[in-house]
């Protein structure tokens, strides 16, 4: 049966063993201090990789050139790293690795469609895992960044060391259902108010294939006002309490475009994953692998139950629920979390 600790409120796990001890006034689960991100660090080395179809993907390196690798997978799709991103690993243990996706961050061109899937996205961690003469590393992801994450260790198992995720996405309907038309809605009505608006009535019956009509229009007016309308919405929701810094991305044209463009276009083709329950009829694969996972039991961006359900078809899996928090790895339990399972699987006491 799986590991599973909750964090603020009880969990009864899949065969009945109540786990967790609580989380208050700032302290976790043994009792010390929240963990918070390590220092900022600035890369070491910095590079492009032809990928083809006209794409440059952009990376970077930085802690220590012989430590243990770590490939960081950032959420969206679309969605890019950043800076903060460097820090949930030691730096003195981990060679830490960065890379935004097709289109995504400082990868070009931006927001550009072009042969941009998820077995594209898996090519080229395998590309970039060559290029750096890396023979294993693990992998570390949130929301999307999870779900590429696991699609990536089914396919190349021999190629990952342990696998750290938050914000458990699988790429399924029901998903996306819940956030992107009735769910999140009724906890959110007022942000939803202006992302459903957007569109008219007739169409609000799939919103993600209006925005994605929009969203690949060839009148850029029409493209950045959906851009701006749908970032806001994913924004306005990513924390238990919402964050103006984040809500504010969705004024920010050019990371709204590609933000928002790659995700209706990988969602209006549910990731390109062969069955609707992929990952987890595929889980087998990679039950050997040294996992843990966090997730948020408020988050209603990604649904707990893609984490509930990881947890039951993946028994060996440590799986901590973060009582009081909603998606975003920035909320103070999850970053606790997650730097403490990094520093243990850099064998830090």
């Amino acid at each position: 049966m799986s590991t599973v600790t909750s964090l603020s409120t009880p969990f009864l796990a899949g065969k009945g063993t109540l786990v967790g001890t609580g989380t208050l006034g700032g302290f976790e689960r043994s009792g010390t201090p929240l963990r918070t991100l390590y220092p900022e660090i600035e890369p070491y080395n910095t590079g492009r990789l032809d990928v083809g179809s006209g794409h440059s993907v952009y990376y970077e390196e930085c802690g220590n050139k012989n430590g243990k690798p770590v490939v960081f997978i950032h959420g969206g799709p679309g969605g890019g790293c950043t800076d903060s991103n460097r820090c949930f690993f030691d730096p003195a243990l981990y060679r830490i690795i960065l890379i935004d996706q097709r289109g995504a961050g400082r990868s070009t061109p931006t927001a550009d469609l072009t042969d941009n899937t998820t077995w594209d996205l898996v090519a080229d961690l395998e590309t970039l895992r060559g290029a750096l003469n890396i023979e294993k590393w693990m992998c570390f992801g949130g929301s999307w960044g999870s779900t590429l994450a696991l699609v990536y260790a089914i396919k190349h198992p021999e190629r990952v060391t342990e696998l750290v995720m938050r914000g458990i996405f699988l790429m399924k309907k029901e998903e996306l259902d819940f956030f992107f038309q009735h769910g999140t809605s009724m906890i959110f009505p007022d942000a939803y108010k202006s992302y459903s608006e957007h569109i008219p009535e007739a169409e609000r019956g799939s919103l993600i294939e209006a925005y994605y009509k929009r969203l690949t229009s060839g009148d850029k007016a029409t493209r950045e006002a959906a851009a701006k309308y749908w970032t806001t919405w994913e924004m306005s929701t990513s924390f238990a309490r919402p964050n103006v810094g984040y809500i504010e991305k969705g004024d920010d044209s050019e990371f709204a475009a590609a933000f928002a463009r790659i995700e209706t276009h990988f969602f209006v083709n549910l990731g390109w994953l062969p069955t609707p329950d992929y990952i987890l009829e595929s889980i087998g694969t990679i039950r050997h692998i040294p996992t843990f996972f966090t997730h948020g039991r408020y988050d209603v961006v990604c649904p707990f139950k893609s984490a509930f359900d990881l947890s039951q078809a993946f028994p060996e899996a440590e799986f901590v629920v973060c009582g009081r928090s909603g998606h975003s790895a920035q909320e103070e339990e999850h970053t606790s979390e997650l730097v403490m399972a990094c520093d243990r699987f850099a064998g830090k006491k």
